[in-house]
């Protein structure tokens, strides 16, 4: 006897494949059987007639290292929108290993001030492990963490005996279950690190079968110089690379995605590399006023020193007060924002690519957030799957699901199949939509019907029904 059937629905199992009619049942958190159920005795059945049943979205690249150890009341960002796996630690930003009690360097705040108090990365799976997150977390050590740890002045590059120190703590993290390092060089806690840094510090990761994901050095008019350097670094460990949320920032530079995803496509054919990308045509990270004149509007998230600030036009603010907009983004500090100086035109070219995953990038815990923290899934399969048609909603579930999981190594997720575990996602494809917006940023998706992961029911229509059905995937691990 199955515990669960899941019934009537239409299968999409993640892998690419046309949809096909047929019941799922699920068995000590595992699927069991996937065809013509209807006959077969179960505890519970749910009936997914006129739904799609697909794999549990997979959300590779996320800041959600300090909320897995929450249990939030209300709606969860993530479950809300169909995600059962995250995975956490990019742009060099970890939660782990850093122990110390004065407020990290930018960006390290986005993660919070008084969170770190992990001086081993194995500490801060256990410490998942104990809490029962709600989502499944894979995890990526953060190369600034490991900077600011080891590094007493974070504007030069690491001398070697820094390089080592770094070096041996991604080891032991990789022995803790670590995927592999993330590096964020666009940002001042590491732009004074050189790639031959990099290269040092990742050594761990060649022998260990690692990764590395990597926030490059610059997204705007030097692009193609940046994403060399990645490729550079990847190509050198021998190893996979991902490149973090690629997009083209600045007016200059819309419509030049044609020639990076060219470049990209050129490595491909010697290395593992591949990119995942967000679908909206702003960015969000911490407010940076080099930023503001690429921008055709910034609004901020969050500001410390004035928080009246948040959810409104950095632009019209400054107009208000009579200063520069690069004045005012000074005297916010610290802060967030979101910048509007991304064309749609890249932006579904590059989500159209054949080796684009989705990831949502969403900060939670700012104070008025990007909409992709609440609305990034559903938007790809409501507005660019089945409204604009910019590909096939087999190819959208692919995308956030059996591609994530193959490129991440997350054996048993991103596809239905006999065997695997029971991440699973009801939908609506007709219904489902994003109704996250810059005025409105945290509102539910419409259309996700029921989520599970690990064979238990975690959400119901957006309303959260069990917030500790996830685990820890540990490389190397079976869970």
């Amino acid at each position: 006897m199955f515990d669960l059937i899941i019934e009537g629905g239409t299968v999409i199992d993640g892998t690419g494949a046309p949809r096909v009619r047929a019941d799922l049942g699920i068995l000590a958190g595992r699927i069991a059987r996937i065809g013509d159920l209807a006959d077969v005795p179960a505890h519970a059945r749910f009936d997914a007639r006129a739904r799609i049943v697909a794999p549990g979205f997979i959300d590779v690249h996320t800041h959600d290292d300090r909320l897995l150890l929450d249990a939030p009341v209300g709606a969860h960002p993530k479950l809300s929108q169909g995600v059962t796996t995250v995975v956490t630690g990019n742009c060099g930003i970890s939660l782990a290993p850093l122990r110390r009690a004065t407020p990290p360097p930018a960006p390290l705040d986005l993660l919070g001030d008084d969170v770190w108090r992990y001086d081993r990365f194995g500490d801060y799976l256990d410490a998942l492990e104990q809490s029962g997150p709600a989502v499944n977390a894979a995890c990526l050590v953060g190369h600034s963490t490991l900077r600011v740890r080891r590094m007493a002045r974070l504007d030069r590059a690491a001398t070697p005996d820094e390089a080592q120190a770094m070096a041996a703590d991604l080891a032991e993290a990789m022995a803790a279950g670590a995927l592999g390092l993330s590096t964020g060089l666009y940002y001042p806690t590491a732009t004074a690190a050189t790639a031959e840094e990099v290269i040092a510090v990742g050594a761990p990761l060649t022998a260990a079968g690692g990764l590395v994901t990597m926030h490059i050095r610059d997204e705007g008019d030097a692009i193609d110089t940046a994403l060399r350097e990645a490729l550079h670094i990847g190509r050198t460990l021998g190893i996979d690379t991902v490149l973090s949320h690629h997009k083209l920032i600045g007016r200059n530079n819309h419509g030049r995605s044609a020639e990076t995803l060219a470049l990209i496509e050129h490595a491909s054919q010697g290395q593992g590399v591949c990119f995942d990308c967000y679908p909206y045509n702003a960015s969000s990270t911490i407010l940076l006023a080099s930023r503001v004149r690429q921008s055709d509007d910034v609004r901020v998230t969050w500001s410390k020193a004035d928080p009246s600030a948040a959810g409104q036009s950095l632009f019209a603010l400054a107009k208000a007060r009579g200063v520069a907009p690069e004045a005012l983004a000074d005297m916010l500090q610290p802060a967030g924002a979101v910048y509007f100086a991304m064309s749609e035109d890249d932006v579904s070219r590059i989500l159209a690519h054949p080796m684009a995953m989705v990831g949502s990038d969403g900060l939670a815990h700012d104070v008025s957030p990007h909409p992709r923290l609440w609305g990034t899934f559903p938007r790809v399969l409501g507005h660019y799957a089945r409204d604009r048609r910019l590909f096939s909603l087999e190819m959208a579930v692919h995308k956030m699901t059996g591609l994530s999981a193959r490129r991440f190594g997350l054996a048993g997720r991103g596809v239905l199949a006999v065997g695997h575990h029971a991440d699973v996602v009801v939908f609506d494809a007709q219904r489902v939509a994003d109704r996250a917006t810059y005025a409105l940023p945290t509102e539910v998706s419409t259309g996700i019907d029921a989520v599970y992961v690990n064979g238990r029911l975690a959400c119901r229509d957006g309303a959260t029904q069990d917030v500790h059905a996830g685990r820890v995937l540990r490389r190397g691990g079976t869970a």
